[in-house]
């Protein structure tokens, strides 16, 4: 069975990164009616926060991508150890005792010299004195992975043939001095022990993956059964890098914004392929049209104006039956359709919908300048009964009076009525907001 997993450390809040990262691993395991776990690598006990944990789900749950099973790396620890005890025993892991300053110290040399940074193994020499000795001065061990020679190969979803040189990747560290196991270890092993068969996640993590196929080929002894795709990183519309430790572009902080969820999941299940980015009301309309093989290597630009024009569309796909609800929530009683049909289109997120109803159904007023033509306006504005034809009637008794027309004619009108210079055309607003109010909105505008 296809089974697929989402796993951010909660160090932070979700950004469109890593949600990119986590639909797409979600539509992969939809689409082959397969699982889709969410595992929190959780190991870095002094920078995990709960609070982060909370938002991820809540985060994850807004957008619609559920998850089939939930798991905490912190929960594992007791796993780890004992693979990593396994790993020990076999000479596969080594214990260090190096200061993070001696460690930096030899990285600089290192650089210095031209040469890439790479763990010398002087911890493969030392003598029982020496490893008593270091332990006397109260040094605890971390533990590195001991990378074979030999070529390592897969064939990625994304990237197609991958391959790196096992003794020319430096051993990574995967047991902290407190015991605790780093990602690179967790991760090797929980994707095993959990039967993951797809990891689709970031280029940055490249690298990782080599290292890891190592990892796994040495916890159970045969070749890896799994399948790796790695995504271009989007950067911001400058090319800089998104970091959500910064918050930058952060799911919640869109949220709080009021950016439809479906606007963000239409944006970036296309953003890195050349499908073009259309507005989708269900993840299943998404789903029918995803495939791995439409995304490119080339690395994708993200303008956060986009993911607005794309709500701006988003919005005016809802039907009535489907906001209303909403309309409740927002303790507005009983709303008309024809006033959603009038608004859709001139609002950019869904809480703009409070203004346009306080515009046409609230005690309001505006302030216009230009008086007379208010004056005389308010003097032809036709009794009712009104209908399609009434602003039309209207306007052009207007004009023949002041020789007025265009913006000079209509945008005085539109601003003592509205207070805005944009919006739904007047003809339709007149008639959701009655004459009684039209004429008050006129009288109050120049006094």
């Amino acid at each position: 069975m296809t089974k697929l997993r989402f796993a951010p450390s909660p160090t932070g809040y979700l950004h469109l990164g890593n949600v990119r990262t986590a639909l797409t691993n979600w539509l992969y395991a939809r689409a082959c009616g397969g699982s889709f776990v969410l595992r929190l690598d959780d190991t870095d006990l002094e920078r995990s926060q709960q609070k982060y944990v909370d938002q991820i789900q809540e985060d994850l749950q807004w957008l619609g991508l559920t998850y089939d099973e939930l798991v905490k790396q912190s929960d594992r620890l007791v796993l780890y150890a004992e693979m990593a005890d396994n790993l020990k025993a076999q000479g596969k892991i080594y214990a260090c005792y190096e200061t993070s300053e001696e460690l930096d110290l030899q990285k600089k040399i290192q650089l210095s010299s031209g040469k890439p940074p790479h763990y010398n193994r002087v911890a493969l020499s030392l003598t029982p004195a020496q490893i008593a000795k270091y332990q006397t001065e109260g040094r605890k061990p971390h533990w590195r992975f001991k990378m074979e020679k030999g070529t390592i190969r897969w064939n990625d979803l994304i990237r197609g043939e991958v391959t790196f040189q096992g003794d020319l990747l430096s051993d990574p560290v995967v047991i902290r001095e407190d015991g605790s196991p780093l990602f690179t270890f967790a991760t090797a092993i929980d994707d095993l022990e959990m039967n993951i068969t797809h990891i689709i996640r970031g280029e940055d993590h490249v690298t990782n993956t080599a290292i890891q196929i190592q990892i796994m080929e040495a916890l159970q002894g045969k070749p890896h059964p799994i399948q790796f795709g790695h995504l271009a990183l989007i950067s911001g519309r400058k090319g800089e890098g998104l970091s959500k430790r910064s918050g930058s572009l952060s799911v919640m902080q869109f949220r709080e914004e009021g950016l439809e969820p479906m606007s963000i999941n239409s944006l970036l299940a296309k953003l890195g392929t050349s499908d073009p980015i259309t507005p989708h009301l269900s993840l299943k309309g998404i789903l029918n049209e995803f495939s791995i093989h439409k995304f490119s290597r080339s690395t994708p630009k993200l303008d956060p104006e986009d993911l607005w024009s794309i709500n701006i569309k988003t919005l005016q796909m809802f039907s009535f039956d489907q906001v209303r609800p909403r309309f409740a929530a927002m303790n507005m009683g009983e709303v008309p359709p024809e006033f959603w049909s009038l608004i859709q289109k001139n609002i950019i997120k869904f809480q703009d919908v409070k203004e346009w109803w306080s515009i046409c159904y609230g005690h309001r007023s505006f302030r216009e300048e230009n008086k007379s033509l208010l004056e005389i306006a308010e003097h032809y504005l036709p009794p009712t009964p009104w209908d399609e034809s009434t602003f039309k009637t209207w306007m052009n008794e207007v004009k023949a009076v002041t020789e007025l027309q265009g913006k000079k004619l209509f945008m005085p009108i539109r601003q003592a009525l509205t207070g805005q210079e944009h919006g739904p055309e007047l003809k339709d607003l007149i008639l959701l907001m009655g004459r009684s109010k039209v004429l008050h909105r006129l009288q109050t505008a120049r006094n």
